[in-house]
């Protein structure tokens, strides 16, 4: 009941927040208000939904969890009016047990973690390579353009969870028979006999491991870089003329051009796709520590589960500040 009288308190108040907004609109319409004041008080009013909408079903969700962290998982169970929740001791390092649990207890949490990092650390480069390649080619003039453009850019716009799955082959969570026959259009288990065909012989199992996941892994690389071609096109047009022209009229070759003018200006944009495919890699669907994290929600363990989730987010905002450090001390910016 007490569930049920929030939710309604809650809907409740954002119909009025909306309906006073609308009202003030039409009456600072007719009163006689001078424009700008009116179009801070606009933008006010916008932000005030926001701010509300953030606060109780964004920033409440996301404390709570935070709070779970450090709850008995034992009590920590759904009941009537809420859940039952039972702090634990701050006393003795009591307070860690749901987090020692994550990296000592589970059996398989770590070994998730790794594996993503791991994932994260040679596909991201690949990704980043590619689409600056495709970006660069997607800047020039030929026939055909836009279509090559609209062909790089689709996976963004169709890429819904069904359709990924039916291309992955994933039969068991669509239904869809010809998906694994589908699927096998973009996988290849032929590298180790090609490299063996061109001479290349006894080369590590490490290095051999990382070729076959890249190369079995090429339709997920494609898929997952239309937003950084996006980006990477944006950053090529922005370019000044006079730089192009400056650079023919030294005599500069394509190579030259590119070193030397093209990716000192597109450097900020590198930076913006890394920290956006890394997110991107760490949040995607197939994530096997989410699905660890979500295996736990479905069993109950939510305090287990809200240990996993924030060490996660933990670990990813310092692999990214650690990007940002290393990376940002490359970034060419223009001062004008």
């Amino acid at each position: 009941m007490g569930t049920w009288l929030a939710n309604i308190i809650l809907i409740a108040m954002v119909v009025v927040l909306y309906g006073g907004t609308l009202a003030f609109f039409v009456i600072a319409d007719r009163v006689s208000v001078p424009y700008e004041r009116r179009k801070s008080f606009y933008g006010y009013g916008f932000i005030i939904i926001w701010a509300v909408g953030t606060l109780l079903w964004f920033l409440k969700p996301l404390i709570e969890s935070f709070c779970y962290c450090f709850m008995d998982n034992a009590t920590l169970k759904p009941e009537v009016g809420g859940m039952n929740k039972a702090w634990l001791s701050f006393s003795g390092g009591e307070w860690l047990t749901n987090f020692k649990y994550a990296f000592a207890a589970d059996p398989s949490y770590k070994q998730r973690l790794v594996e993503v990092l791991k994932d994260t650390a040679i596909t991201t480069p690949m990704i980043l390579i590619f689409s600056l390649f495709i970006a660069v080619i997607l800047n020039q003039e030929f026939k055909g353009r836009g279509f090559a453009r609209a062909i790089f850019f689709l996976p963004v716009i169709i890429a819904t969870g069904p359709v990924y799955n039916i291309i992955n082959g994933d039969i068991a969570s669509t239904g869809a028979d010809s998906g694994a026959q589908f699927s096998t259009l973009f996988e290849t288990d032929i590298v180790d006999e090609l490299l063996e065909f061109l001479g290349v012989m006894n080369i590590s199992e490490t290095l051999s491991t990382y070729i076959n996941t890249v190369t079995t892994n090429i339709f997920g690389l494609v898929w997952s870089s239309g937003i950084q071609i996006l980006i990477f096109l944006a950053a090529l047009q922005n370019i000044p003329v006079s730089a192009k022209e400056a650079a023919s009229m030294e005599g500069a070759t394509s190579w030259e051009y590119f070193w030397k003018i093209t990716l000192p200006y597109v450097s900020p944009m590198i930076l913006a796709n890394f920290i956006y495919t890394v997110i991107d890699s760490f949040t995607k669907s197939d994530n096997q520590v989410m699905e660890r994290v979500l295996a736990k929600q479905l069993d109950w363990d939510y305090a287990y589960a809200a240990a996993m989730a924030w060490s996660y987010f933990a670990i990813v905002m310092i692999v990214v500040g650690i990007i940002v450090a290393i990376v940002n001390k490359f970034i060419f910016y223009e001062v004008e």
